[in-house]
Formats: structure tokens, C-alpha cells, sequence
């Protein structure tokens, strides 16, 4: 995974270069609200050396005018400011959002194997928030504080030389400070959105095992390990609090320098003559007008090495290979008979550690090829191999003559239809679930597939049949009954391909026997692969192949393998006998 910064530059020209008229107009009020925030100050000078000195009354009325309309204005561009640029910051941050989840879902099921989804939570909805003060008013601030600052530094320049030099040794010294702190700042910043993940990722886990965790008494230690990633995460906080806590330590202490050499170098010239009380007045209020900006300035400095951090880690996911290869994969299936052969297949999860060797067979359309063997064979992976979720080191894969690392993935998992061991629900009601893969179908269709596969045998004793809500995962259910609905959202889907992974494990007899007859129609004209551990359910197969350390140890129908007396006969016969 690539740890290449992302620069300011890059920022500038991917986030804010393509919203410049916005921005444009955020800097422009902010520049009109600057000027109107130089009102109190020189307006100082003329109220106690003129209105003052002389009991001018109508020029007391004017400064105050002034001043009153200076502070309106201020106040409508800071409402301004929020509406414009906050409102866009947050439109900006859904929309980077979307985008960081529809790459992540375009990634191969190889990366969800190897992430906590936890984790990938919190990179798609924590990691783009620190944009908001690129495009927001972090940013505009920051410009505008610069040249409020070097106004502010022109007129204290023009009121005492000697003055200003004296108050810009100590604002350099700080400026050196804070450029040092946010070198050591930008990675803690982005070590924290890591661990902020594994965190989370752990706590998702945590939260959906918690009868795992209850049912051996397990609480103590899931409750040590979340402390630890705390703790953890604690220690990078306290580095970035160490960090910006020194620099404000530090403008303190040199802003109380250049306060006390203005209070005794304005004071000795007050004395001499050389500075009137108002040019003395005037000069400490712009002094303010140019320190505030920049202490606001490390502050927002903050702000920007986070936002930078965060974008460091989203791109991190935006420049992964996504699954669907476009310029690689650029044959488009229409309709297909459903003819698939593995030619000389060999994969292997990780480097030099093969999980299957050269793999050879054919599946004529609309037959079965059941998958068995022992756990850590090898049939899930094949399954996997024939679904595209995952790709062949070496060998090839065809479809109708065509070669599956050529094929354009959404064209052919259009005809693809899965039943998994582990009969994943989402949350919602059991009509959502079904209608899954075709939220557009029919009533007859859902209730075609829902009498398919046996659904009705159970919603007819709820309350509110198929709007029951299922909650997560679907655990009001019983495994027979979650088992029931994914094969009547597979029946729904109507597919050519068909991957039945253990579409019985969870069910009773009674329920078994029921499911047999819908999977049987299910069945009919499609290509279909079974992986099962009962033997009993797959003697109709067209085709069962004996996988065993990723080789193909035997092959042929239930009653060729029979007459063998070879391993399939052996699990068969010890099947029975238990």
C-alpha cells in the first residue's frame, strides 16, 4: 500500500482549483471584512488626539458611526462565510464520501479478507472530514489572516519603525517553532486515523460476536483488548496535544516579550514626545489585529496537516486496482449458455504457497458439479474462482469460449446467483431481503421465489408475514429460516451461474427435505456449482469432483465414484454409517 504524502499543491489543484469561483468569493469578503476590522484601530487616533483634544462632537459622531458600520459588516460576512463556504465544506465531504465507498466496493473480495470492515468504516467516514478546512473557512482564513497581518505590519511600520521591528524578532521565533511542530505533527496525525480504524474495527467486531463473547464468558478480555487500542490511540493524542500545546506555550510567552518591549519602547517615546498617546493607542490595537491572525494561523495550520493526513490515507484506497479492470476486461457477455472450463487452473493466496494445482475440468450448460472433500481443500476457493471473486495465478478460465480475465465482471455476474454458508441478511424486513437483487420484481415473482424456496412455511405465522424486520444479520431468525430466504433471493435473481456453498448446512431435516425440492428447481438450466458436506444431498449431480490438498483426486458421477471404492466411497459409506 503506498504511504506517498499528499502535497498542498496536490491538494490545491484536485480540491481547490476546481472550486475557485467559490473560493474566490470566500477571500473577497474576507479581504472586505479585514479592511472593515482596520476601523476601530485607526479610528483611535483620531478620537483622542482630535475629537477628544479639541471636544470635537460631530467628528465623536462620525468615528462611532464608522465604527458601528465596520462591525455590521463583519458580522454579515461572517454569516456569509458560514453559509458559502461551511455549507459547501460538508457538501464536499458527502460527496468525497461516496466516492471513497464506491472505490472500496470496487475492490476484490482478496482486500475484504485481509480488512476489518470496522476499519474501512471509519477510512470512508472519518478520514475526508478534514476537508472541510480546505474548502472551508480553515482556508480562507488562513489567506485572509496573512494579509490582514502584512497590512497590519505596513501601518505599524508607518506609526514607529524601531516599534515594529522590536515586536516581528519574537513573531519569527514563533513561526520557526510552529513550522517544526507541524513536521513532527502531519504523521502522528496520520497514524491516528490507523489506529482510529483498528479501533473501530475491533469495537464492530466486538459488538457483532457479543453472543460469542457472552458464551464464554469472554468480556474481561475483549474489554483489555479495546483498553489497549484506547490506550494507544491515547498516546497519539497526547504527542499532537504535546506538540500544539508547546506552540502555544511559546506564542505566549513571546507575545509577552513583544507586549512588554511595545509597553516600555511606547511609553519612552511617549515621554519624548515622539509618540502621541493616540499613535501609542493605535499601534497597540493593530499589533493585536496582526497577532491574532497569526496565532489563529497555527491553530488552522492544525487543521490543514490533519485534513492532509486524512487525504494521505484516502488516497491510500482511491489509487488501489479495482477489481473490474476495464482496460483489461473489455469482452461484454449478452446471453450466455453457461459452459464453464478450467484449464491447468493454479492458485495460491499467498506467494509460493499454492492453494490449488492445476485444476482441469469442463461443465456442460445447465449441469451440476458438486465440489466435496475435506475442510482446507480447496472447494471454496474453486467456487470462488468460478463466482470471479477471485483470479487464477495461472491456467485460464472460460465462459462460453470466452476467457474470464478478459471478461467485463458486471456482464457476467448479471448472470451470477450465490447461496453462502454464512446466509448473510441485511438489516431490514424479509421482502427487502429477497427483493435484494431485483428490487424492481414483481409481486408474483417475489412470491414465485418466496413458495420456491418454502419462505411461506414460516412468514405465514407472523404477524407481519414478509415485513417482518429481521434485525441485524437477520438474528430474530433461525439458521434454517435465514438459510430459506437467501435461496428464495437466488431463485428471485434468476441466474445462469449459480454458487451453492453449503445451501443446507443449516437446516433441520424437515427443513432439508423442503429445501431439496425448491433446489431442485432452482437447478434446472443452470450452470450450477454445489459445495457440500453432506454426501446424501448430491447424488443427483451431474458431475462431483473429489478435491483433496488443491488436486483434482477423483471425478465422475455419484454411482462411477461408488464402483471406485475410492476416497468418495470411503466418505460416503462413513457418511451413511453415522
Amino acid at each position: 500500500m503506498s504511504t506517498k504524502k499528499v502535497s498542498v499543491l496536490t491538494a490545491f489543484k484536485t480540491i481547490i482549483w476546481p472550486r475557485r469561483n467559490l473560493v474566490f468569493i470566500g477571500l473577497l469578503l474576507i479581504a472586505i471584512s479585514k479592511a472593515a476590522s482596520f476601523a476601530t484601530p485607526i479610528s483611535l487616533k483620531y478620537l483622542i488626539d482630535d475629537a477628544f483634544a479639541n471636544k470635537d462632537i460631530p467628528l465623536l459622531k462620525l468615528i462611532v458611526g464608522v465604527v458601528i458600520i465596520a462591525f455590521l459588516i463583519q458580522a454579515i460576512i461572517s454569516f456569509l462565510l458560514t453559509k458559502l463556504l461551511s455549507v459547501q465544506a460538508q457538501f464536499l465531504i458527502s460527496e468525497l464520501r461516496a466516492q471513497v465507498q464506491k472505490k472500496v466496493l470496487s475492490l476484490p473480495i482478496r482486500f475484504f479478507d485481509n480488512t476489518k470492515s470496522g476499519a474501512l468504516v471509519s477510512r470512508i467516514m472519518t478520514d475526508v472530514e478534514g476537508v472541510r478546512n480546505l474548502i472551508g473557512t480553515g482556508l480562507v482564513q488562513l489567506v485572509g489572516g496573512t494579509v490582514t497581518a502584512v497590512v497590519s505590519v505596513i501601518l505599524l511600520l508607518n506609526i514607529s519603525v524601531s516599534m515594529t521591528l522590536f515586536t516581528l524578532i519574537p513573531l519569527l521565533l514563533f513561526a520557526i517553532i510552529a513550522l517544526k511542530a507541524f513536521k513532527i505533527i502531519r504523521p502522528v496525525f496520520r497514524d491516528r486515523g490507523k489506529i482510529n480504524a483498528e479501533v473501530k474495527g475491533r469495537l464492530t467486531e466486538t459488538l457483532g460476536g457479543i453472543r460469542v463473547i457472552k458464551g464464554f464468558n469472554a468480556e474481561a478480555q475483549e474489554y483489555k483488548v479495546f483498553e489497549q487500542g484506547v490506550d494507544e490511540l491515547f498516546q497519539n493524542v497526547k504527542k499532537s496535544l504535546t506538540a500544539t500545546a508547546f506552540m502555544a506555550s511559546s506564542s505566549t510567552f513571546l507575545l509577552g516579550v513583544a507586549s512588554a518591549g511595545v509597553m516600555g519602547l511606547g511609553g519612552y517615546k511617549i515621554i519624548l514626545d515622539e509618540l502621541t498617546i493616540g499613535e501609542y493607542l493605535e499601534f497597540t490595537f493593530l499589533l493585536a489585529l496582526m497577532v491574532a491572525p497569526i496565532v489563529q494561523m497555527s491553530n488552522i495550520g492544525s487543521q490543514l496537516t490533519e485534513a492532509l493526513a486524512g487525504l494521505d490515507r484516502t488516497e491510500e484506497l482511491m489509487n488501489m486496482t479495482p477489481e473490474a479492470n476495464e482496460e483489461e476486461r473489455t469482452i461484454e457477455l449478452g446471453a450466455i449458455k453457461g459452459k464453464m472450463v478450467f484449464e491447468d487452473v493454479t492458485f495460491a493466496y499467498e506467494e509460493e504457497k499454492e492453494v490449488l494445482h492445476n485444476i482441469n475440468f469442463k461443465v456442460e450448460p445447465g449441469s451440476v458439479v458438486a465440489l466435496v472433500g475435506s475442510s482446507g481443500s480447496g472447494k471454496s476457493t474453486i467456487a470462488g474462482l468460478a463466482a470471479s471473486f477471485l483470479n487464477p495465478q495461472s491456467g485460464k478460465i472460460t465462459i462460453d469460449g470466452q476467457d474470464m480475465s478478459q471478461v467485463n465482471l458486471n456482464s457476467f455476474r448479471q448472470h451470477l446467483g450465490v447461496v453462502l454458508q454464512d446466509d448473510f441478511l441485511f438489516e431490514g424486513t424479509i421482502r427487502e431481503n429477497i427483493l435484494f437483487p431485483r428490487p424492481n420484481a414483481s409481486e408474483i415473482e417475489l412470491q414465485q421465489a418466496v413458495k420456491a424456496a418454502y419462505v411461506d412455511e414460516f412468514t405465514d405465522r407472523f404477524d407481519e408475514g414478509l415485513d417482518t424486520l429481521i434485525g441485524e444479520r437477520g438474528i430474530k431468525l433461525s439458521g434454517g429460516q435465514r438459510q430459506r430466504i437467501t435461496i428464495a433471493r437466488a431463485v428471485l435473481a434468476d441466474p445462469k451461474i449459480l454458487i451453492l456453498d453449503e445451501a443446507t448446512s443449516n437446516l433441520d431435516t424437515e427443513s432439508e427435505a423442503l429445501i431439496q425440492k425448491s433446489l431442485a428447481k432452482l437447478t434446472e438450466g443452470r450452470t450450477t456449482f454445489v459445495i457440500a458436506h453432506r454426501l446424501s444431498t448430491i447424488r443427483k449431480a451431474n458431475q462431483i469432483l473429489v478435491i483433496e490438498n488443491g488436486r483434482i483426486a477423483e471425478q465422475g458421477t455419484h454411482d462411477e465414484l461408488i464402483t471406485k471404492k475410492g476416497r468418495y466411497y470411503n466418505l460416503f459409506t462413513y457418511q451413511a454409517r453415522i
